[in-house]
């Protein structure tokens, strides 16, 4: 690779390398992620009942797992998938996003829109209803940054 003054060999090794960077980071079931006791008031994972799921590297030390139970969400994601939450990552209009309101229901939408009077969440799948929200109903969302599709 004369670009680089680096044999093949050696590009390929840190291609390698890099992919092998892991962290383990808390794992639960999406079913159980509305119970209480699994996230403190940002969103950030707390308690006892998770397990844990090496994945790649993600720069957010409180970034957790979510196992997709069911078919609500197809056809973004299936029953079994894993998808990484950040908490700490900034969310912007169309990322897909996990949100807690204050009833206590956690949801998987795509941030269509939010402002200091509404958030709006676009369903990912087309059978369900998009939803409005007041600010005042979140309690807290969070990024999606990684799924294991």
């Amino acid at each position: 690779m004369p670009a680089t003054n680096t044999a093949i060999d050696t590009f390929v090794q840190l291609i390698t390398d890099r992919a092998r960077v892991v962290q383990s980071v808390p794992l639960i079931g999406f079913a159980q992620a509305g119970s209480g006791g699994f996230f403190d008031d940002g969103g950030f994972p707390v308690g006892k009942g998770w397990d844990e799921v090496g994945l790649p590297s993600v720069n957010d030390e409180h970034a957790y797992a979510l196992e997709i139970a069911g078919d609500s969400m197809k056809p973004a994601y299936r029953d079994g998938d894993i998808i990484v939450v950040s908490p700490g990552t900034t969310v912007r209009r169309g990322d897909r996003v996990v949100v807690k309101t204050t009833g206590g229901e956690v949801m998987v939408k795509e941030l269509k829109r939010r402002t200091t009077k509404i958030v709006e969440l676009q369903s990912l799948n087309p059978s369900h209803p998009d939803r409005t929200l007041a600010p005042s109903e979140v309690e807290w969302i969070a990024r999606i940054v990684w799924a294991s599709q």
